[in-house]
């Protein structure tokens, strides 16, 4: 009887020893077929493969890689600092810097390029302008518009004049937002935003002691408390809640930069009497097209007119410099407030 029970018992131990084991195995294969499919590389490189598609939409099919890009930075500033017009001795001069933020959208990139063209053709020898700018079809002739340019662009520019007698005029262009943002994008090179603490600790860095910033961006107005210092005017497209218009692809310049740049600084050097007429034109534009009025904001602090007015008296202002955009670069996208 022993015998039997001894027998029973161990053939019993042996099938539940088969049904654990065959338990175990089929859990081990079904997690590493879960595993096995989660890690591969197939499934992965597609997904990744669609977001990258999307990101480099705007980027050139020939040309640099954006690593190369990247890694070109430093010498192209260098090369812009370098090319920047001989300051001239005796006399209070204006240095001019650009920031297209936004490579989406050619209005900006229309917009660093023209003042640029407008400050130097019209105001003479004693005005320098250097351009920053994120935009396909410039990746190889302008630096980028990022956070690292911009504050060695600012250092090399207060190298090359008396930042106790010349002028820094900052015109920065881009969409903003809400918290008041400045969109910094060239996709897919992942690039720092700029919020108004942020401009204004950059500048607080430098010697410059007269300076003139505008900001041309939705809810730009947001931009003012920061910046506000003596011996600075400040500019912008719009109050602190309010959006501004003009951009998109279907349009070469914002309302901002054809009012204050391409009409208004064509009449007058007077960069307050730009902004008055500018924001009369503006008003007019909106009203017509049914828009909630963006409301342009200004603030001067002290001395700031004064040292202008040393700049103006030297200066001859040429003929009117005409707009003409240059080619698109078929980025931009349909959009009318920023």
């Amino acid at each position: 009887m022993r015998t039997v029970l001894t027998a029973l018992l161990a053939f019993a131990a042996g099938v539940l020893l088969m049904v654990l084991v065959g338990h175990s195995a089929s859990h081990r294969v079904a997690t590493a077929s879960v595993a096995s499919s989660a890690s591969s590389p197939a499934n992965a490189s597609s997904s990744t493969d669609s977001d990258d598609s999307d990101a480099d939409d705007n980027w050139p099919s020939q040309g640099p890689s954006p690593e190369q890009v990247v890694y070109a930075q430093p010498n192209m500033v260098h090369q812009a600092l370098t090319q920047l017009s001989p300051r001239v001795p005796g006399k209070t001069n204006l240095y001019l810097v650009t920031f297209a933020g936004d490579g989406g959208e050619d209005v900006f990139r229309n917009e660093a390029e023209y003042a640029a063209q407008l400050f130097t053709k019209r105001f003479g020898p004693t005005a320098h302008a250097l351009v920053l700018e994120n935009n396909p079809t410039t990746l190889q002739s302008h630096p980028l518009a990022d956070w690292s340019n911009l504050e060695s662009t600012l250092d090399g520019v207060a190298s090359a004049m008396k930042p106790d007698e010349d002028v820094l005029v900052l015109y920065m262009t881009s969409h903003g937002d809400e918290d008041h943002n400045l969109l910094v994008d060239m996709d897919p090179i992942p690039l720092d935003q700029i919020g108004a603490p942020d401009l204004a600790g950059i500048l607080k860095k430098r010697p410059f002691k007269w300076k003139v910033v505008i900001v041309n961006a939705c809810y730009s107005g947001g931009f003012v408390p920061d910046l506000r210092a003596p011996g600075t005017l400040v500019l912008t497209a719009a109050r602190a809640d309010r959006s501004s218009f003009g951009c998109g692809s279907d349009s070469d310049m914002t309302y901002f930069g054809k009012a204050w740049l391409v009409d208004a600084l064509n009449k007058t050097d007077n960069f307050v009497d730009a902004f008055q007429l500018a924001k009369n034109d503006i008003a007019g534009w909106e009203n017509e097209d049914k828009l909630t009025p963006s409301e342009p904001q200004i603030d001067m602090g002290s001395g700031i007119a004064q040292q202008l007015a040393l700049w103006r008296k030297d200066i001859t202002p040429g003929p009117a410099v005409p707009f003409t955009p240059p080619p698109p670069s078929a980025s931009s996208a349909p959009d009318v407030a920023r």
